[in-house]
């Protein structure tokens, strides 16, 4: 019985470090794991913010050659004529300008080529409450020629917006109805408004230009390969102990 006694004892002390080197490699494994996938997070988020540098600072293109390729067009400016239509508008809410919460004014337009999308005009001020329409700018009736910023339109929030009525007189339009009467048959893009020929339609706070940081991505690869070195070097000194 003893014989046996001490056979099972030295087994499980030779299991215990093969258990202990099992759950580190599986440690170290998962760590690189997490690591490749924030450095390529982090290349990503470069790589996309390049090109949005790029395309701001490229000039005006025009309609005709954007609409070739929309997806590669985002970003860049744009000069466009043709005409507002009042009569559809929305409001894209939780939108803030100098820490001040409003929304962002989209107006339907349609350029003389026969593209209809959506125009951001802009941050206005909120009405007296939560469903009031807030005082809007003027819109001219009058054909205009417009300078804009091409953006796609996932960018547009999905059921967090209100419709303006036309009649000026009832309460902002639920979001439901809102996606129901005025999202289908326009572009798959839309147009962040920056200037016009006529005074009246220049936002008093234009949209704002994202912030084009990298982010901690890389900074988080290298603290998981940190990590990993930890747990090697844990498990050498526990077999050294051993």
């Amino acid at each position: 019985m003893s014989g046996v006694k001490v056979s099972i004892e030295s087994r499980n002390k030779e299991d215990h470090p093969l258990v202990a080197s099992l759950l580190a490699i599986l440690l170290v494994v998962l760590c690189l794991w997490a690591s490749v996938w924030q450095f390529n997070r982090g290349t990503a988020r470069h790589e996309l913010n390049s090109r949005i540098a790029s395309h701001i600072s490229q000039g005006p293109t025009s309609l005709e050659k954007t609409a070739l390729n929309i997806d590669d067009a985002e970003w860049r400016k744009i000069s466009i004529e043709g005409t507002f239509d009042s009569s559809h508008q929305i409001l894209l809410r939780n939108r803030y300008s100098e820490g001040k919460y409003g929304f962002d004014l989209l107006t339907l337009f349609t350029a003389t080529s026969g593209q209809s999308f959506w125009v951001d005009r802009g941050w206005i001020a909120p009405g007296a409450d939560a469903t009031s329409t807030p005082r809007l700018p003027i819109t001219p009736k009058t054909q205009v020629s417009i300078l804009g910023r091409v953006r796609l339109d996932h960018s547009l929030p999905r059921g967090s917006f209100f419709a303006i009525p036309t009649n000026n007189k009832d309460n902002l339009i639920s979001r439901w109805n809102a996606q129901a009467q005025y999202v289908n048959g326009t572009e798959k893009y839309y147009v962040d408004l920056l200037d016009s020929n006529d005074p009246q339609l220049k936002p008093g706070s234009p949209v704002e230009l994202p912030e084009l940081s990298d982010g901690p991505h890389m900074a988080y690869a290298l603290q998981w390969l940190f990590f990993a070195g930890m747990v090697v070097y844990g498990r050498i000194l526990l077999r050294r102990s051993r």
